[in-house]
């Protein structure tokens, strides 16, 4: 009985470490199953911007907030977003790093014959069949500058407008109208000089701001064909010409007659608004982007003051066509291949609503680059004149550094820069320009492209 009994409890023992093992096992095994089918890969994606002036800060927070939420909808996806200044990044890293094949995963860039380069060296993705089959096509205003061979490689984030702002209480004040014709803006420029306002606050820091000066006067004195067929590389025509020189010792003129802030080369766009914002300048000649900024803690409702002009034309009656387009966009690299393609082309599509473009309008105070409903009544004053302006102009043309390929562009700018400083005429500028776009268009004939 003794040993029936002992057997009997060792018995027990057995089966019970058994059902143990067994149920250790089972519960070993569910935990792993759904581990390793819930177990998601791991994507990083660099994505850089140049959004770092303060224009700027209200749609680096738009687009931070979207990084955000996409990151919170997918824990697996971790978005390195990351600044840097709009020249270096440009005019050197980029160009660098699509040289060697290594550009960031997504990168804010200028449409136009800035991207031609990368696209045909094949570096920048074809967002074609994405757009297509996320219903985009028909949604935005105008692709044209991200359109190659009728392929798109990156989408605008927003448009622009480049008008003329002036203070009309300066200009009441000293009985002026706004000028019309570049001969009643030379007039209201001697006005100013003369009662010591300086006529226009340019903060040519970053060189291009001075461009626009130039651009207009080229397209008021000779149109808008002449720079595109220079921009295709047309042997039978020349940088240095008649109308061109013209416009340039208008500038010229303008320079010598300080028409300009003192100083407007170390000026940054922040210290050209502080000048206008304060009356101490009467005008300031920029895109939409700056309207954001156009705020005096002295008078608060400066925005009130603020008048919105078309740059004048060369003869009464001429068309007054504005600089702009739809150029600051968003593109990706063409090495993105599986998973992170997949990653990069939802963080676009998360980017690219309505929502989104509501708010690229009303806090960003941007032309949307999507084709969405807004009052511009909630914008503020400023905007509502540019708004109002487009429709009354139609017809515009797109910047001059949008145009010319990025080695001319250099050369373009670096003139006005000199020529603002003193170091050189006019007509050296633009046969400097001319040897630049020789050499340019020389090379890449000599290299098949």
């Amino acid at each position: 009985m003794k040993g029936t009994r002992r057997f009997k409890e060792w018995g027990w023992i057995v089966l019970y470490v058994c059902l143990m093992a067994v149920s250790v096992g089972w519960v070993a095994s569910q935990d792993r199953e759904p581990i390793e089918e819930d177990q998601e890969e791991k994507i990083t994606l660099t994505f850089r911007h140049f959004w770092n002036k303060e224009h700027d800060r209200q749609v680096l927070e738009i687009v931070s907030d979207v990084i955000s939420r996409y990151q919170a909808e997918h824990p697996n996806i971790k978005i390195n977003f990351e600044g840097m200044d709009q020249t270096i990044h440009r005019e050197q890293k980029l160009k660098s790093e699509m040289v060697t094949g290594n550009p960031p995963d997504m990168f804010v860039l200028f449409g136009g014959a800035e991207i031609e380069p990368y696209v045909r060296s094949n570096r920048l993705m074809d967002l074609s069949d994405f757009i297509e089959m996320q219903g985009l096509k028909d949604q935005f205003t105008d692709l044209q500058l991200w359109t190659f061979d009728n392929r798109i490689y990156g989408l605008p984030m927003e448009g622009h407008a480049e008008p003329l702002y002036y203070n009309k209480v300066i200009f009441d004040r000293l009985g002026m109208a706004p000028p019309e014709t570049l001969k009643q803006l030379d007039d209201v420029i001697d006005t100013l000089k003369t009662n010591g306002i300086i006529p226009f606050a340019v903060g040519n820091e970053d060189r291009w701001p001075a461009g626009i000066f130039a651009h207009y006067l080229m397209d008021r004195y000779a149109g808008p064909s002449l720079i595109q067929r220079l921009a295709q590389g047309d042997d039978d025509v020349r940088f240095h010409n008649t109308p061109y020189l013209e416009a340039f010792k208008h500038l010229q003129k303008w320079i010598a007659g300080e028409a300009f802030s003192p100083s407007s080369n170390q000026l940054s766009t922040e210290d050209a608004i502080s000048l206008f914002t304060k009356g101490e300048a009467a005008m300031y000649l920029n895109g939409n982007w700056d309207i954001n900024l156009f705020q005096s803690e002295s008078d608060p409702h400066f925005q009130q003051k603020v008048g919105v002009i078309p740059f004048p034309s060369l003869n009464a009656g001429d068309e007054k066509s504005m600089a702009g387009g739809y150029t600051i966009g968003i593109g990706l690299s063409s090495e993105l291949e599986n998973s992170k393609k997949e990653a990069a082309l939802g963080l676009m599509k998360a980017l690219y609503t309505r929502e989104v473009q509501e708010r690229i309008v009303y806090e960003g105070l941007r032309i949307p680059s999507m084709k969405i409903p807004f009052d511009p009544e909630r914008t503020g004053p400023v905007f509502a004149q540019v708004i109002e302006l487009l429709e009354q102009s139609p017809n515009s043309f797109l910047p001059y550094d949008n145009v010319l390929s990025p080695e001319v562009k250099k050369s373009f700018l670096e003139v006005i820069e000199d020529m603002i400083s003193g170091k050189t005429d006019a007509m050296t500028a633009l046969r400097q320009i001319q040897q630049s776009s020789v050499t340019y268009w020389e090379l890449r004939r000599n290299s098949g492209g």
